[in-house]
């Protein structure tokens, strides 16, 4: 598949699920975000939308932004990390949430026709823990639960503490670092869901610690669903 050919099909499904198709902004913030040089992610050109003013493509778009990202450039050159690329974007502005976001990655993700065909079986999902008085996304817990019951019959297991992944479990909790998420000192934030996926299943069975299989690029991950469910102010609060 090409890159051309997977723009559109990502937003042909997003389109196919009400989304108003917009272009991208530019790699240069607006002049009232004071926040960071480059767009650095498919939220930043957004932010105002994320706040609630009102978004003249409706309340469902779905994009495909260039960005440029520096926070992480002592990571550029291994197989996953870029400085310059283009981010996959689906958006809702006080519309749907957790539950249709994550079917619908899900959805795309394995799909044969609509989607990418993905193996489901080598799928794992992340959560936010829960950390500094912020609690444990127990709903994506209980959502992911569902979608791997209902499109596969797995019944997928919770990891704990340790993140290890043996058995049935599928989804690994982890902290702030992996999945909570703000771009810049301050603005929209939340907790993130991450899918990954098992690049090397000729190995056999997964059984080792999850930070461990990313490093060794087993595991990589392929979506994030961010859920805006904070903002962060400049006192930190």
């Amino acid at each position: 598949m090409t890159a051309n050919e997977l723009r559109k099909k990502y937003l042909d499904f997003f389109e196919s699920k009400g989304h108003t198709i917009i272009p991208s902004a530019s790699l240069i913030p607006r002049e009232t975000d004071a926040s960071t040089l480059f767009t650095t992610a498919g939220m930043h050109p957004l932010v105002p939308y994320l706040l609630g003013e009102e978004h003249p493509g409706g309340k469902r778009v779905a994009n495909v932004q260039k960005c440029i990202r520096t926070s992480d450039v002592d990571d550029v050159g291994d197989n996953r990390h870029l400085t310059f690329f283009e981010m996959l974007g689906n958006w809702s502005f006080g519309d749907y949430f957790k539950k249709e976001a994550i079917e619908w990655s899900f959805e795309f993700l394995t799909d044969k026709e609509n989607g990418l065909g993905l193996d489901h079986e080598r799928l794992y999902v992340t959560v936010f823990k829960g950390e500094d008085g912020i609690p444990r996304d127990e709903e994506s817990i209980l959502i992911w639960q569902d979608v791997f019951k209902q499109k596969t019959g797995f019944d997928a297991e919770v990891a704990g503490d340790d993140e290890m992944i043996k058995g049935n479990i599928k989804i690994i909790p982890l902290g702030e670092d992996d999945n909570f998420w703000i771009a810049g000192k301050t603005g929209p934030c939340g907790p993130d869901t991450e899918m990954f996926y098992d690049t090397r299943p000729e190995e056999g069975q997964m059984n080792g610690k999850f930070s461990d299989l990313v490093k060794s690029g087993r595991l990589i991950e392929v979506w994030n669903d961010v859920f805006m469910e904070y903002e962060k102010k400049a006192d930190g609060t």
